[in-house]
This record gives structure tokens, sequence and C-alpha cells, in this order.
């Protein structure tokens, strides 16, 4: 049975799962690993959602605030052996609700045009595509969402 913990960017199984995530965007990013790593740094993070089987971390997700109504979903990864069994959809559900509870009224999103299994995520987890926003207004490869809370 799949289990979340709510923590926060210093919790040494994040950093473990980050580690993995970013080599893991790193291959799939290529050459343009370096602008989207920029904007993926994890210190003082103050909502991190970690995933279990048993003792064994095998996903996570953050959220942070983008302006006063909208929460970012950051840093979501699922380890490969548990890719398919719920576990993302878990994390993220998690992290709505704790936007929710901290008054937040929407989540804001990006991930790359190679990630479909991440598309697939958000769309079934009812996200809307949304033009690029921040950062991301110019860059072809990413698509944005977002979800009312």
């Amino acid at each position: 049975m799949i289990t979340t913990k709510r923590t926060n960017s210093s919790d040494k199984d994040f950093i473990a799962l980050i580690m993995l995530l970013d080599a893991d965007l790193a291959e799939k990013n290529g050459d343009d690993n370096d602008f989207f790593a920029q904007y993926n740094k994890v210190d003082k993070i103050d909502h991190v959602v970690l995933a279990y089987d048993k003792d064994e971390v095998v996903g996570c997700g953050a959220i942070k605030p983008y302006d006063k109504e909208r929460m970012e979903v950051k840093r979501m990864f699922v380890k490969e052996t548990y890719r398919g069994k719920g576990v993302a959809s878990k994390v993220l559900n998690d992290l709505e609700d704790w936007a929710q509870s901290l008054s937040y009224t929407k989540c804001v999103l990006e991930t790359g045009d190679k990630m479909l299994a991440a598309i697939g995520l958000y769309k079934k987890s009812n996200f809307m595509v949304i033009p690029n926003y921040g950062q991301y207004k110019e860059v072809a490869s990413s698509i944005c969402f977002e979800k009312t809370l």
C-alpha cells in the first residue's frame, strides 16, 4: 500500500529522489537541460510530498507559491519500477489538497513536450493547458497547465 508524507526539501528521502529525477531529466532534455535546471532548485521548499511503499521512498512532488492565488507544482517524480501504479496521482492529489488548505485556489505547472507520461497524468487529473507563463513564455518545448482547486 502506498502512503504519503508531508515534509520539506531538507528531507533526505526527497534529496535522494531528486538526484534520480535530475539524471532522468538530463537524459530526456538533452542540450536544453541546463535551461530547465536553473528553475528546479529545491532549497527551501516548504511543501514536499513523499510516497512510500512500506519503508521505501518511491515518489515525490512539491509545491511552492507562484503568486497570491496559485501554487506551482514542481519536482514530480516516481521511481521507474513504480510508474503506472497510481503513485504520481496520489502525490499530486496530496499536493493539491495541501495547496487548497493553504488557501490557494489554483495550481500551475510546466512540463516538457517529451514528458508524455507527465502530460497524460496532468490531463487525467483535470489540469488544462494554458499559455506558457513566466520563464517558459518563449520556450517551444514547454507545455504549461493550470487547475482550479
